[in-house]
């Protein structure tokens, strides 16, 4: 089986080496054509991505209930299993919907693999930015790739950068625990792709359009995250700061009226004595003069 899979992927290998060329044709530099065709194929995979997060979201509103239930059944797993699938059903979540679009990514990561590796050949001949000039050659120790087909340690770092914020910032969190599991993940998997990346010494040309794919896929997560997501600890803040700030403006608005209310009633009473006591000071001036 594992002798037939490269042979099951050959079709998808062709497909891109001809995408590729075709790009090519038009950038007339393989190493924007990468990053034209990582583009591309996040565009193709938006609609699934989407629904992905989608799924994630669901999955994730759905995780203090999903508890619940563990504290209550936690001496079932039957009852505990026919409950939890009800939960979902009933709320229309599938947990395991957000895996089919990188299922489906896998395919043509592996290819691109090895429409690289394969065709080092055609890579070592092309250059991108400062891989093949003149300062990647001064550089020492190999640092810089000379071409594509070699391996760029710089380009390996931002890759690991990448990787770090992709894994920390890009995924939302519902919970305390979730945010330490991305803190800490978001170590441990840069440090795992800095270090096979630095053993099995990556060809640049690979390194590339996986920077490139990864700042794509930030983008677009950080895209839904803004028109989707909404955490619940900050969206029951922005709530009580509403209806506090609602509530502070009642009391404020009585207490002006009370105060305005007030202040209209000692003028009415201030100027009734004036009127009345006005005449009275007079008619006694009258009734003195006239004794």
């Amino acid at each position: 089986m594992l002798l037939a899979f490269p042979n099951l992927l050959a079709p998808i290998v062709n497909a891109l080496h001809a995408f590729l060329d075709a790009i090519y044709g038009v950038l007339h530099n393989y190493g924007w054509s990468l990053i034209a065709l990582a583009l591309i194929v996040k565009a193709v995979f938006w609609p699934l991505n989407t629904f992905q997060f989608k799924s994630l979201l669901k999955t994730q509103e759905l995780a203090p209930k999903v508890k619940a239930l563990q504290t209550r059944f936690k001496n079932d797993r039957e009852k505990l299993n026919e409950e939890t699938m009800k939960l979902y059903k009933e709320s229309g979540a599938n947990p395991l919907a957000g895996c089919l679009p990188l299922l489906l990514q896998i395919p043509i990561l592996i290819s691109l693999y090895q429409a690289v590796t394969s065709d080092k050949a055609l890579f070592s001949q092309s250059t991108w930015l400062w891989i093949g000039s003149e300062v990647s050659k001064a550089v020492p120790n190999h640092i810089l790739a000379t071409n594509l087909g070699d391996p760029d340690y710089l380009l390996l770092a931002l890759y690991v950068v990448s990787m770090y914020f992709q894994v920390r910032f890009s995924s939302p969190a519902m919970d305390e625990q979730q945010a330490q599991q991305q803190r800490i993940m978001s170590f441990i998997s840069p440090a795992m792709i800095g270090y096979l990346g630095f053993r099995y010494h990556w060809p640049s040309a690979l390194v590339l359009y996986w920077l490139a794919f990864n700042i794509f896929t930030m983008a677009q997560q950080f895209y839904l995250i803004n028109k989707y997501h909404r955490n619940p600890l900050q969206a029951a803040g922005a709530a009580a700061a509403v209806t506090g700030g609602k509530a502070n403006g009642k009391s404020s608005g009585k207490a002006a009226a009370l105060t305005g209310a007030g202040d209209a009633a000692v003028a009415e009473t201030a100027k009734s004595s004036n009127q009345n006591g006005t005449p009275s000071a007079r008619g006694g001036r009258k009734r003195r003069s006239r004794r």
